[in-house]
């Protein structure tokens, strides 16, 4: 599993069908499910993210997390972040997940989150094509993928 992490002071996403949800300040987290994830990358993700220490403290130091500051995500399935692009110039997803893989570990991913903050986490639409809209705090944008845990 691949994430991007974006500090936002707010965030939204919506379709053309009315589908619409925003978020304060927190988290937009965009994430990519390849086809060798299973729920320890969930796990490990999950835990890792929302202790992730990425907002200021009194001091102006990066030393809180989205859990301290009693934040909001906004959590957005985007299977390109799994392009591979080393060849020519049209990506291969070859390594992101089918929808039967993927949809579980997104749901999965979702709960986690909300069991670990104790609150409700927003979410896109998966599958559909959304536009999302955000302002960067900082800016502060992180990578994570579960497969670089060392």
């Amino acid at each position: 599993m691949r994430i991007v992490i974006q500090r936002v002071k707010r965030a939204s996403v919506s379709t053309a069908d009315n589908y619409f949800v925003k978020i304060g300040k927190g988290l937009l987290v965009l994430l990519g499910v390849g086809c060798t994830d299973d729920q320890s990358d969930v796990d490990w993700l999950a835990q890792k993210l929302v202790s992730l220490r990425i907002f200021d403290d009194e001091n102006g130091v990066m030393n809180l997390s989205v859990q301290d500051i009693k934040g909001e995500i906004l959590l957005i399935s985007q299977f390109t972040l799994l392009a591979r692009t080393k060849k020519g110039n049209r990506p291969s997803y070859l390594d992101a997940a089918s929808p039967d893989i993927s949809i579980p570990l997104y749901k999965s991913f979702t709960k986690k989150l909300e069991e670990l903050l104790q609150r409700e986490v927003s979410t896109g639409v998966f599958g559909a094509n959304m536009e999302v809209e955000l302002i960067n705090d900082g800016p502060v944008t992180i990578i994570i993928d579960s497969k670089n845990r060392q």
